[in-house]
């Protein structure tokens, strides 16, 4: 038998909870107005039951006070008769005038004093059902046998039922003066149990009132929180709609209240954002085509600029040195007017959507190798030491292998330029899910600030600075979209006067997400 997941459940719920302002607000009230109404109900049973207990005491110590009164009347006439004899004649008479004088039928003793000297007239007399089991306090005897007469005194007691448990009561007593001068205690017991079942009913019709109110107020602020929240809701999912690039959502409008307002403002400015980012588009296209044009129309003078370029640099021997300057000049521009060129068409291609993936298994040690062969002279001149740092693992990974050894090539002739002679270490790593590629300088570093555009297209930390591969400003923003097409992401860690170190993940097969690196940023080895 499966075993239930308390936890799961719990999760479900508090999502439930959180992601529905209807079930919020409905629940709030509920609660809100069911603690309202027991605390009115409470008060009211509290109130009733005081004041019905103080009607029936007063009633019941009144006529108790009545009946004590008559029967020491009938007590004081038999006096000036025969003492013993009439007190046996006078006993049936005094309880008919006891029991004339009460309404609610009580059970009634009759106890003598104790301590009283003498030959008692009467012993312990019952009537009407009272017993020995009467839960008759000493302390109300001691009340009664010590008060005056025909002042009454009352305790409230639990009488034994004829089933089993106990009904509430009331037990009135009062002192009487036989002939002799002696002294007995009259006691009535008055069962409540008919007043407490009245009182259960009060309670029970409050208790079923209150839920009821309670469920109708529920329901009440159900109906009325969905007039509210349905309207808001449809506006919600018109959000998302907008979000998700379908800018022809739009809300109904009707009515002038503040739900109509909110739909026309909305409206409103979903229009407004339509017509700014159709604005945009356009301005895009045109900015993309622009771009794409150019570059197009500039490759065919480019091309017979760069011939006659390479005819004069390959006869510059022949010309005096400024004008084999110049030429060198030329040719050397003539390249990097041509490296602009290609970034710009592949940013347009970019900014088009129009890029195409040759994917294709691919060893990137031997991808890094290449890289760092190519750049292997221009780092010998600037007395840089180029090392490769590869533990083993799962090097290969579908990418394309010509985007990703352009962004090697970016990064490491950037690590060149700004490593200041010292080492470039490379590192390749590699799990089940991801490769990682990280280029480690201990050059010049950047701040913080900087950080921020290093990815900004045109964007250099130091435009002053010399370049040795002759950048474009390009490289890093064409190497960021690269690793974003293929489902990776390009990371940068820096520090003034501790070098940068670049990152690149990527998944070891088309489609997977990453969330983390198999390489640190920078990776530990690299630390200074």
């Amino acid at each position: 038998m499966p075993q239930f997941d308390w936890r799961a459940s719990l999760a479900r719920a508090m999502r439930l909870w959180r992601g529905s302002l209807q079930l919020r607000t409905v629940a709030l009230t509920l609660v809100l107005s069911a603690l309202a109404v027991t605390a009115v109900g409470g008060f009211i049973v509290s109130s009733v039951r005081a004041n019905l207990f103080d009607q029936i005491r007063d009633q019941v110590v009144a006529e108790a006070g009545r009946a004590t009164v008559a029967a020491q009347g009938v007590f004081d006439d038999a006096a000036e008769g025969d003492g013993a004899a009439d007190l046996e004649l006078v006993q049936p008479v005094a309880f008919r005038t006891i029991m004339g004088n009460v309404s609610l039928q009580p059970a009634v003793a009759l106890y003598r004093v104790p301590g009283q000297g003498g030959q008692a007239s009467l012993i312990n007399q019952l009537y009407n059902g009272w017993t020995e089991e009467m839960p008759l306090s000493e302390e109300l005897r001691a009340t009664v046998a010590g008060g005056e007469p025909d002042v009454a005194s009352w305790q409230s007691v639990s009488l034994p039922a004829a089933s089993e448990g106990s009904r509430p009561g009331i037990i009135v007593g009062a002192l009487l003066r036989l002939p002799g001068d002696e002294r007995y205690e009259l006691y009535f017991a008055y069962d409540l149990g008919e007043t407490q079942q009245t009182l259960d009913f009060v309670q029970g019709a409050l208790v079923a009132g209150g839920v009821a109110l309670v469920l109708l107020i529920g329901a009440v602020a159900y109906l009325v929180v969905r007039l509210v929240i349905g309207p808001v809701r449809v506006a919600a999912e018109a959000s998302e709609k907008l979000a998700a690039g379908e800018l022809e959502s739009r809300l109904p409008e009707g009515g002038d209240d503040e739900l109509a307002t909110l739909a026309r403002s909305f409206n409103r400015m979903a229009d407004s954002l339509q017509h700014q980012i159709g604005q945009l588009a356009d301005l895009s296209r045109v900015q993309q085509r622009f771009v794409s044009d150019v570059s197009h129309e500039l490759r065919t003078p480019l091309t017979t600029i760069r011939l006659a370029g390479d005819v004069l640099y390959d006869q510059r021997a022949d010309f005096s040195p400024t004008t084999a300057r110049t030429a060198e000049l030329l040719h050397t521009q003539t390249e990097r007017f041509e490296s602009l060129l290609a970034d710009l068409l592949e940013m347009s291609r970019y900014d088009a959507g129009a890029v195409q993936l040759e994917l294709e298994p691919t060893n990137l040690v031997r991808l890094v190798e290449d890289a760092i062969e190519q750049f292997q002279t221009l780092a010998e001149e600037k007395g840089t030491d180029l090392r490769i740092v590869a533990p083993g693992g799962y090097f290969e990974a579908d990418v394309d292998a010509r985007r990703i050894r352009r962004v090697l090539q970016n990064l490491l002739g950037n690590a060149i330029d700004h490593g200041e002679a010292k080492p470039i270490d490379v590192y390749v790593d590699s799990d089940e899910d991801a490769v990682a590629i990280a280029v480690r300088d201990h050059g010049i570093g950047m701040p913080t600030a900087e950080l921020e555009h290093v990815f900004d297209r045109f964007w250099r930390a130091d435009p002053s600075r010399q370049r040795s591969t002759g950048g474009t400003g390009l490289g890093l923003a064409i190497s960021l979209e690269d690793a974003t097409v293929h489902g990776g992401f390009l990371d940068v860690w820096s520090a003034p006067g501790e070098g940068s170190c670049f990152r690149l993940t990527l998944p070891r097969r088309r489609g997977e997400e990453l969330t983390t690196s198999p390489l640190a940023l920078p990776p530990e080895e690299a630390a200074p």
